[in-house]
């Protein structure tokens, strides 16, 4: 499992012209899946996430968590990932979960985010969607267990 998770202002996922979700202050974080994914990973990546310290205290420092300061989660499924460029231009997503395995684990890690008393928007599962971000910081993390 791997994650990019952005500190964001704000953050919005728009799909056929609607949006799908949107917070402000938050973590916009675009997830992938590979073979071998499973419950231990997505649980794991979710507490991680909710215990993440990236957030500035009054002095500046990264000492607050997004649940400290009452922010929001924008989850949004990235497939590409997984992509391996390292052999010609094109990708290969060779690594990525085939979508009957990670549909569930998706839906699976919404729910344990969402159980740890952080409000979770998200994208559509394989929809083409247009992601806008305000990036605060910036702040970007690559996440992978």
């Amino acid at each position: 499992m791997r994650v990019v998770v952005q500190r964001v202002s704000r953050a919005s996922v728009t799909i056929g012209g609607s949006v799908s979700g949107a917070i402000d202050r938050g973590l916009l974080v675009l997830v992938g899946f590979t073979t071998g994914d499973g419950p231990a990973e997505v649980d794991w990546m979710a507490q991680k996430l909710v215990d993440l310290r990236i957030f500035g205290d009054d002095a500046g420092k990264m000492n607050r968590s997004v649940e400290d300061v009452g922010g929001g989660v924008l989850v949004v499924s990235q497939f590409t990932l997984y992509g391996d460029v390292s052999k010609g231009r094109r990708p290969s997503f060779i690594h990525a979960a085939d979508p009957s395995e990670a549909v569930p684990l998706y839906e699976a890690f919404v729910v344990a985010v969402r159980a740890r008393d952080v409000p979770v928007e998200t994208g559509e599962f394989g929809a083409m969607m247009d992601v806008e971000l305000v990036n605060d910081g910036p702040v970007t993390l690559v996440i992978e267990r």
